[in-house]
């Protein structure tokens, strides 16, 4: 409670009953008074409040900055919700908060790439994610259906090959309609839409500049971040020079050609299958194991799979050299083994780097309000309400700290949020994990309580559509994890 009147910037005096001689009598009186025996008790101009979730709540359907209004000349704020990030989660965010009744603002900006890439409203799934990344799927699974056409019937003469630069320009125009159809939407829910960077100068306060370097500042009660995660780089010599990310991969304007994946990642296979999928000459370069984090049995299976099919696997670590100019140019990798003395040397005209992903979370002024961050990851920690340690900033999406990077997670988020906030809702989230690889590898993580005993069926089949081309028998695997008591 301290806490939230000094983000509020409200004076307070606060009697200590632990540390105060008569405490207990005062408690005593206290409880007669407002049949409350808990502290803080709270009091604004003679109004009794109550405790700590009583001047949360107060605070949150605005009566206790009237009362505080009373007494103090206070500024009214600009908006009653800014989310800074406009992707899945904070756009569902604001759109629920404005159905709601509240003046609402959402910041987006794409700070280019190094290779100068940017994109619209919507986020990473939407442009440099999921979306696009289904899509170019797809195209390498439309490959694969034209040579097991033929085993169906189909006959064709015509040389079959693949353009990627009608392909990138198809899968862009769906993207701006996208984008288009998210703007329009935020107009439609009278959502103020900036295409700025925001950062936070005061407390209740931001600055926000766009492209041009035009500067405004806006005050709002209450703050969402959304601000998502950005590709890492290796930090070797080259890597941003002359190496690309997802963030490049999708609207690249010409055909990767040879291409060296670096990270073992499910962006880095997804990636590396459907370039492979393509018909393109595709190394994986892997630190340690593939998938961290995932059932290790179906990961191994994963990487045998790619390999059957072409795609190669080395374990290295590396700098990268220019060679040759060009779309695509010739670079030169140099790489230490990680299991011995070895020195790998190769040359590619693509390298792509996906070992991971930074939240976007350090320079947006968030050490000016008081956010704590995790300083090893920029996560932020927050409570089972998505509540920073400052009351009023609020944080969803993949920034935060411990908790799953999905896209339906932020979305769901977004929305319960807002209710929480603005509708009266008490309802908080929980979630089953998805993933998927470009070789179709999806799971979801169970929790149980107690003591139950698990039980793990398995089996490996042949798919009925598999059988007539004579793909791939006994290769496909299911994993189904039951509870027995259940």
């Amino acid at each position: 409670v301290k806490e939230l009147f000094r983000s509020m910037r409200v004076d307070y005096y606060a009697l200590e009953l632990d540390v105060t001689a008569d405490g207990p009598s005062i408690q005593q009186v206290l409880a007669e008074l407002t049949n409350q025996r808990t502290v803080p008790n709270v009091f604004v101009n003679g109004t009794h409040i109550g405790g700590c979730d009583s001047t949360y709540q107060a605070y949150h359907d605005g009566s206790l900055q009237k009362l505080l209004g009373d007494s103090k000349d206070v500024e009214p704020y600009d908006y009653d919700l800014i989310i800074i990030g406009g992707g899945s989660g904070g756009l569902a965010c604001s759109k629920e908060a404005a159905a709601l009744g509240k003046k609402v603002m959402v910041l987006d900006y794409v700070v280019p790439t190094p290779l100068g890439t940017s994109w619209g409203l919507g986020g990473t799934c939407v442009n440099v994610g999921c979306i696009p990344k289904k899509l170019m799927h797809q195209a390498a699974l439309l490959g694969q259906a034209l040579q097991d056409s033929r085993k169906y019937g189909w006959q064709y003469e015509e040389q079959v090959k693949h353009n990627w630069e009608i392909m990138v320009e198809a899968i862009q125009n769906y993207i701006g309609s996208l984008n288009w159809g998210y703007r329009v939407s935020l107009r439609e829910k009278s959502v103020t839409y900036l295409n700025s960077y925001g950062e936070f100068i005061e407390p209740h306060k931001i600055k926000a500049t766009n492209r041009k370097g035009q500067v405004t500042y806006h005050t709002a009660e209450t703050f969402v971040l959304a601000t998502g995660e950005r590709p890492r780089y290796l930090g070797i010599p080259g890597d941003k020079e002359y190496c690309i990310t997802s963030d490049d991969l999708f609207s690249l304007p010409y055909c990767p050609g040879k291409t060296l994946v670096v990270g073992a990642s499910y962006v880095a296979l997804e990636c590396a299958g459907f370039l492979a999928g393509l018909g393109l000459d595709v190394t994986v370069m892997v630190r340690s194991i593939l998938l961290r984090g995932f059932d290790q049995e179906m990961a191994e299976r994963v990487g045998a799979h790619m390999e059957t099919h072409g795609v190669k696997f080395i374990r290295k670590f590396v700098p990268v050299d220019q060679l040759e100019e060009g779309m695509p140019g010739r670079l030169k990798v140099t790489a230490k083994s990680t299991e011995g003395p070895e020195i790998f040397e190769e040359e590619y005209n693509t390298v792509l780097i996906a070992i991971g992903r930074d939240a976007c979370t350090r320079n947006i002024g968030l050490e000016t309000i008081g956010v704590k961050i995790n300083e090893k990851n920029g996560k932020i920690p927050v409570n089972d309400e998505e509540q920073t340690n400052v009351p009023y900033v609020y944080a969803i999406g993949d920034i935060l700290d411990g908790k799953l990077e999905l896209t339906p997670v932020a979305i769901q988020a977004g929305k319960l949020l807002a209710r929480r906030l603005y509708g009266g809702s008490s309802t908080k989230g929980y979630v089953v994990r998805v993933k998927s690889s470009s070789t179709d590898f999806g799971g979801c993580t169970a929790w149980t309580r107690g003591n139950k005993k698990i039980t793990v069926y398995h089996s490996l089949f042949w798919p009925l559509e598999w059988t007539v081309p004579g793909r791939d028998n006994n290769t496909c695997y299911a994993k189904i994890i039951c509870s027995k008591h259940d």
